[in-house]
């Protein structure tokens, strides 16, 4: 058989194989068991347009006279047979009967059937010209043949399920690192539900939601809406976008921050366009070099731009490493880590040419006039296709939209039916060829090679419509990004070069990974398995000395692609399917358009024309925070096996946690910020007391008061003298009254503090005089044997001032 990554591909050659053992049979087709249908998977000499449909109910079994058998299970008949031609396509393919003119007069079919496990999955059906069986040899090789398909689709299943189970554990991974931390429900429920859909392919999940009950119980009203009906309860909804976030970032920052918490290595990342002003790249350079940051790393969007700002940063001595997309010859970055963007094109381009063999026009899809590094895997591409059988179309300029990638895909290749095979040259591209090629008909039939490794990715491979993805290793780039940058900070930028390649050029490497393992690709299960691996290897890797103090490295990515959860509120009836959940404290799944389902089953308008609805609380610490809405178009999504509600119990289980955690971060925040508030507050108002109680009062020309209020501790003491001496500068003041009538105590330390303040006044020309010290203060004094040295004393206030008046007086008599 053929080792490419091609189910459809293996079922044709089978079909071909079988062909050729029956002398002049003119068609042939293989058709296998979806649900309740039989599906044409594989049909040769038949002049059908893509997508024709060839669906027909999988009871209407014939018997040898070409009559169906009335109530008769397809597993009744295991045996190959051979029945009438007319009656096997009218059957199963009735478009064959208008196709390439009539049946000949008493032509057969000899059908195989296709066993998995004991069970009837399909029949492989081959033309002859009489309905006369085959002699046993030829009969026993297409029996064999038959028996091999069973093989191909046991392998492809066993394959699927592993890739099932990997990417299961991924999102619970991903899903367990984010309730350990200050997730938000918004990149929450993005995860959640992309993962599911990625996991479950059946399903076909079009909505998946988080109904988060509000925290006080039963809603009273508010400004959202009228207040609920007695008993019933309101919520907040939120749903994930049809686009599925970038994970991209995530997994450069994750590689770098790896690498940097045993080096002292703090990571600011940010990210920004490729423009200039606010919010630009350049905006965030500027910015690293006047804050004079250890290290720079960053994804140039604009690299020729970008250069400017690298030789500004080497004037500063601050080393740059330049990710994602190469900067231009000649750069004064001095070191690239990414991925070889054009040996990475040509790989695509190989495996293009293994999965069309016989060659054919390809189409491409990329935001080349966007990013340098996507027109580098194009030009990559074409370069290997040049001078082979590959026909490479002008590549279809679009950015990172998903929708928009789709539609364009869509329109080209309903433009060219010719177009055989289809290039993805980043995240989204691949699965817009895919996504394009199953809503035609074609998916399996066009060839689609993607970039890269989104949750729609995982969900296309397994389908079958995407054949192989070339997946960067972006976890390695930002994790060998800062070790470098370490290196560079504390060894220097020349001795870290010279013990690097002098291209200075680090090329973090490509994984070619197609659902079922060839020898030129890794299968999804093992990629998914082997990524966990080597993150885990490469964050137990070597580690330099720590530099002191901690170095502050800025990376610079480009922002996400806009995207929105939709956010609203319901309310919550206690008979509705959310409601009827939430009380019982497990999971419900219904029909909204059945007749079993209840009155007020009916869901928000995202899930119009759902058939499947279920609701999975979300419990933690036995209470219900709200509930897991999901819902499908198809019939019993969940039903097919007992698994597949087990697992959404699982992801519900830990969805709890996370919206648990999120609450209580957010309380503490909320929290911190309050005591925050608070303490601003407090230190206001104690600076307010602190003024007023030591205000320096002028009451005459030359003389000042301070009256001393409370305690005189050493902080406040020199806050006095402060006061005091900025006040006798300011109005030339040769008296100072210091007023200690409202004084707690007056002891040791207290009288050792006006002593300072008396001397401090005397050295800017000033008398310090003491008044209104009370007979219980006076006493003590004696008492302790305390001495205020040479300050004059007053009893009280009025003899106080009498005594400054007649003090600036003489001073101005002696002058004139």
């Amino acid at each position: 058989m053929l080792k490419v990554p091609d189910l459809l591909a293996v079922l044709q050659q089978i079909v071909r194989r079988a062909m050729a053992m029956l002398s002049r049979a003119p068609r042939g087709s293989l058709l296998l068991r979806e649900g309740d249908r039989l599906v044409a998977r594989a049909l040769v000499g038949f002049d059908a347009p893509p997508g024709h449909g060839a669906h027909a109910p999988a009871a209407a079994e014939l018997d040898g006279e070409g009559a169906a058998l009335a109530g008769a299970a397809p597993e009744d008949t295991r045996a190959s047979h051979v029945v009438d031609a007319r009656a096997w396509y009218r059957a199963y393919l009735p478009f064959a009967l208008g196709i390439g003119g009539a049946i000949p007069e008493g032509a057969g079919v000899l059908v195989a059937p296709i066993q998995l496990h004991g069970e009837v999955v399909g029949y492989l059906a081959i033309e002859q010209e009489t309905r006369e069986p085959p002699d046993e040899a030829r009969r026993a090789t297409i029996e064999v043949l038959a028996g091999a398909t069973g093989d191909a689709l046991e392998r492809h299943r066993l394959y699927d399920d592993k890739a099932s189970a990997a990417q299961e554990i991924r999102l619970f991974e991903r899903l367990l690192g984010a309730v350990g931390t200050t997730v938000e429900l918004h990149d929450l429920v993005e995860t959640v539900a992309h993962g599911i859909k990625s996991v479950q392919l059946d399903a076909d999940w079009n909505a998946v939601e988080l109904w988060l009950l509000e925290e006080d119980g039963l809603a009273d009203g508010s400004e959202d809406g009228p207040a609920p009906a007695r008993g019933e309860l309101r919520a907040r909804v939120y749903r994930a976008p049809a686009s599925e976030p970038t994970t991209y970032w995530q997994n450069i920052r994750a590689g770098a921050d790896s690498a940097a918490r045993p080096l002292g290595v703090t990571v600011d990342f940010r990210t920004g366009h490729s423009g200039e002003g606010e919010g630009s790249q350049r905006a965030l350079l500027d910015e690293a070099i006047r804050r004079r940051v250890s290290g720079i790393i960053v994804a140039p969007g604009n690299p020729e731009s970008a250069e400017e700002a690298f030789r500004q940063a080497a004037d500063a001595a601050i080393p740059v490493v330049v990710i994602d997309a190469p900067p231009i010859p000649g750069s004064r970055a001095p070191l690239y880590i990414g991925t070889d963007n054009v040996a990475s094109g040509r790989l695509a381009a190989e495996m293009m040419r293994r999965l069309l063999p016989g060659g054919g026009v390809v189409a491409a899809l990329g935001a080349v006039d966007l990013a340098p590094n996507v027109r580098e895997r194009v030009e990559g591409f074409c370069a290997a296709a040049r001078g082979s059988s590959l026909t490479v179309l002008p590549t279809i300029a679009c950015d990172w939209d998903l929708a928009a990638g789709t539609r364009l895909a869509t329109a080209a290749l309903t433009a060219r039916p010719d177009v055989a095979g289809a290039f993805g040259a980043a995240a989204d591209n691949g699965p817009s060829w895919g996504l394009s090629a199953r809503a035609l008909g074609r998916a399996g039939e066009l060839k689609v090679v993607g970039f890269d490794l989104i949750a729609s990715t995982v969900a296309l491979l397994r389908q079958g419509a995407i054949h192989a993805t070339i997946v960067q290793r972006e976890y390695d780039m930002g994790f060998r990004a800062v070790e470098v940058i370490h290196r560079m900070i504390a060894q220097g930028v020349g001795p870290t070069l010279a013990a690097l390649p002098p291209s200075r050029v680090l090329h973090t490497g490509v994984d070619c990974v197609t659902l079922e393992r060839t020898p030129w690709s890794t299968s999804l299960s093992d990629y998914l398995t082997l990524d966990a691996a080597r993150r885990v290897a490469v964050g137990q890797g070597g580690r330099g000395a720590s530099v002191a103090p901690a170095i502050e490295v800025m990376l610079i990515g480009f922002p996400p692609p806009s995207r929105s959860v939709i956010e609203g509120q319901v309310t919550i009836s206690a008979a509705s399917l959310v409601g009827r959940a939430i009380a019982a404290g497990s999971p419900l799944a219904i029909d909204p358009e059945g007749d079993a389902a209840p009155r007020d089953a009916a869901l928000p308008a995202a899930h119009a024309g759902a058939r499947t609805a279920v609701a999975l609380p979300l419990q933690a610490r036995g209470a219900v925070l709200g509930a897991l809405v999901l819902s499908s178009r198809r019939g019993g999504a969940c039903a097919h096996r007992q698994s597949d509600l087990s697992f959404l119990v699982r992801v519900a289980g830990t969805v709890a946690v996370g919206v648990e955690n999120a609450r209580l971060f957010r309380r503490i925040s909320e929290r911190k910020a309050a005591l925050e508030r608070a303490n601003e507050q407090q230190a206001a108002m104690l600076q307010t007391i602190r003024e007023l109680s030591s205000p320096v009062v002028p009451i005459a020309d030359g003389i000042l008061v301070m009256p001393v209020i409370g305690v005189m501790d050493a902080e406040r003491s020199g806050r006095f003298i402060e006061s005091m001496l900025r006040a006798i500068d300011a109005q030339r003041a040769r008296v100072v009254l210091i007023d200690v009538t409202g004084m707690a105590v007056v002891d040791a330390s207290a009288a050792s503090q006006l002593v300072q303040a008396a001397r401090a006044a005397a050295l800017l020309g000033a008398e310090a005089v003491l008044v209104g010290v009370r007979p219980e203060a006076a006493q003590l004094m004696v008492a302790q044997g305390l001495d205020v040295g040479a300050m004059a004393t007053q009893a009280n206030l009025a003899s106080g001032f009498r005594y400054a008046l007649e003090r600036t007086r003489r001073r101005a008599a002696r002058r004139g």
